[in-house]
């Protein structure tokens, strides 16, 4: 036996020369809920020998504890860190495990199988180049098989391996293994899913997960170790089409400006002719900066700086390309999109889209239809709950360079995200782009708004009156005209209940109605400031990101937001229509206060208390702030 200091350095460079030189494999296991994926992973960690002592003396003392396993091994406990995931016996977080044998290096997410948790699932094979997909022999495809199968396929994960776990507890069968295997390669090909490698495996006995089980003879296929070493997922990114976002403009003095990121795909030499997208601008590259030094050239997956022979302007988030081979770049395009948050997905409402190394205002103007994974029928819907998967049009607030995700997940993927809150509401794959608006030129006019103010002597403005039906919205903003008119000044109010009845008379009180009412009533308030007028909104327009989304349109500089807070206590005591007693009867649905939220403003340009103020005294209030605002002489 070597002892520790026999080992010599040129051994440990060996080593690690030889560690470097292994190919990496990421995948995941997934399926439906306990068919057995952290079992699986327990028992390739296992039977491999990569277990520390602490990691072996922690899964005796997991498997002492029982989890009906009948004295078996606890192998699910090497992966399930979360104490609620031991307790439930399921998995809630995507866990990552990294192990190594004598042919290659893998990293593993073990996915969540409870619909629940399908973002979680998502997530985790956002980044994987092979998908486990486990079927419990006794259940058989379920509902959950399907759906995760489907997103696999949305995300480009083309080697996959079906396998048909817990063989044990069906004796073994071939015919019960071949009609699950029929029944699934049945839904693959519907939807594309190609290549499938189906495996029968029995994790919790071990039987062909790294060595052939003596019980299934009639099986004589690869085991599921040794179809993961051998499977060629070589990336063909060197191979294709040099793509570079920015992530930052590297100034470190005024003689050096390069442009820093990740290669995403392709190889660049110096000297090589480059476009920047989307502005199409082109140029040359002079030099190919690394901490280590310059480069002749470089390839995929090298981080490096590029230095251009003109000063194009460039921000973080453009893409530069070849000239020969450069993406499209576009406003508008057409993409799957897996709703991953409590709160629906709301056509027309704002979100930020982050897309490699940039983030942007977009909206989803149109759900083309939503995907039922069990029949792939397309199904129509005006929003997406948590876990379902819709087929969308999505609108930026500027051209980016894109590809489909089918050919650069970095330039075709997109992640959601609310802008109240932050969180990542949605994940996407860009399919196409819609060009139309690259046709779209707004048509410069010689009469302008500064025009039109100037003879109305006045600055144009919106007045967005916000609250709960009954607050007295609508009476402070037609006393507030009254005055502007005596005034003289040039005004018109938009009415929430007038605009129903032409406008926005196709619209209903759904969440998704409500979003599309305030999106048409921005516009419109958009043109009547263009056309130098002062508006006064009167709307209950509920949700913070559609008034957001109404300042965004209109201008932050012509548009104030006026909450005229009333209690709702206060509302229903009025109830000048009838409409709370209504809504409390059950009646009519969705009503704002009532089983519908309002989100009071965060920020308002101007709070108006009922409860303290008159109408009248609310609408001079009004008036006087034009005044200090210098928007009314």
């Amino acid at each position: 036996m070597r002892l520790h200091a026999d080992i010599t350095s040129a051994e440990v460079l060996d080593y690690l020369k030889a560690q470097e030189d292994k190919t990496l494999l990421r995948f995941l296991t997934c399926g439906s809920v306990d068919d057995g994926k952290s079992t699986l992973i327990g028992r390739l960690l296992y039977d491999s020998k990569l277990l520390f002592e602490d990691q072996l003396a922690a899964l005796n003392a997991a498997s002492a504890t029982g989890n009906g396993n009948d004295g078996e091994l606890d192998l699910a406990s090497l992966v399930d860190g979360l104490q609620a995931e031991r307790e439930q016996g399921i998995t809630i977080d995507v866990a990552y495990r990294y192990f190594a044998t004598e042919k290659r290096k893998f990293i593993v997410a073990d996915t969540p199988g409870h619909e629940q948790y399908t973002r979680n699932m998502a997530t985790g094979a956002s980044t994987a180049d092979l998908a486990v997909i486990l079927i419990d022999a006794r259940k058989g495809v379920l509902t959950q098989t399907r759906r995760h199968s489907y997103i696999v396929h949305l995300l480009g994960i083309r080697h996959v391996v079906l396998a048909v776990n817990k063989m044990d507890l069906v004796d073994y069968a071939e015919v019960r293994f071949n009609e699950i295997v029929a029944d699934y390669q049945a839904f693959a090909s519907e939807i594309g899913l190609d290549g499938v490698v189906a495996i029968p495996v029995a994790a919790l006995k071990g039987d062909n997960v790294i060595s052939p089980g003596e019980a299934m003879p009639w099986y004589r296929g690869p085991c599921l170790l040794e179809h993961l070493e051998q499977v060629d997922v070589a990336k063909t990114a060197e191979d294709a089409p040099f793509r570079f976002p920015v992530q930052w403009v590297n100034r470190p003095n005024l003689d050096f400006r390069g442009y820093s990121g990740t290669i995403s795909s392709g190889r660049i030499r110096s000297g090589d002719e480059v476009m920047v997208l989307p502005s199409a601008k082109t140029s040359r590259v002079t030099r190919i900066v690394t901490y280590d030094g310059d480069l002749e050239e470089a390839s995929a997956g090298q981080a490096v700086t590029l230095e251009l022979t003109d000063q194009v302007d460039i921000s973080r988030g453009d893409v530069i390309a070849t000239t020969e081979t450069p993406p499209e770049a576009t406003d508008q395009f057409a993409a799957h999109v897996i709703w991953m948050h409590d709160e629906p997905l709301l056509p027309e409402r704002s979100y930020l889209l982050k897309m490699a190394n940039q983030t942007v205002p977009a909206v989803v103007t149109e759900l083309k239809h939503t995907v039922n994974v069990n029949t792939m029928e397309q199904l129509a819907g005006k929003t997406l709950e948590l876990n379902e998967i819709g087929f969308c049009n999505l609108a930026l607030d500027r051209a980016v360079a894109y590809e489909p995700y089918g050919e650069s997940r970095d330039l075709g993927g997109f992640v959601l995200i609310d802008r109240i809150t932050n969180q990542t509401v949605g994940a996407g794959m860009i399919s196409f782009g819609l060009r139309r608006a690259t046709n779209l030129v707004w048509q410069e006019l010689h009469v302008d708004k500064i025009a039109r103010s100037s003879m109305n002597k006045q600055r144009p403005c919106v007045l967005w009156f916000t609250g709960l039906s009954g607050s007295g919205k609508s009476t402070i903003a037609n006393l507030v005209e009254r005055r502007l008119h005596a005034l003289t000044h040039r005004t018109y109010i938009l009415d929430g209940d007038n605009v129903r009845h032409g406008l926005n008379k196709d619209l209903g009180f759904t969440d998704a109605d409500r979003v599309e009412n305030i999106r048409r009533v921005a516009e419109v308030s958009t043109l009547m400031v263009d056309a130098g007028l002062i508006v006064l909104v009167s709307f209950i327009s509920p949700f913070r990101n559609e008034r957001r989304m109404a300042r965004e349109m209109v201008g932050d500089e012509e548009f104030l937001e006026i909450f005229v807070d009333t209690p709702l206590d206060v509302c229903e005591a009025r109830d000048p229509k009838g409409l709370y007693e209504k809504a409390r009867a059950g009646d009519i649905k969705n009503f704002t206060g009532i089983d519908s939220p309002y989100e009071e403003p965060e920020r308002a340009d101007l709070t108006v208390d009922t409860t303290a103020l008159s109408p009248d005294a609310a609408a001079e209030f009004v008036v006087a702030m034009l005044k200090d605002r210098r928007l009314i002489e």
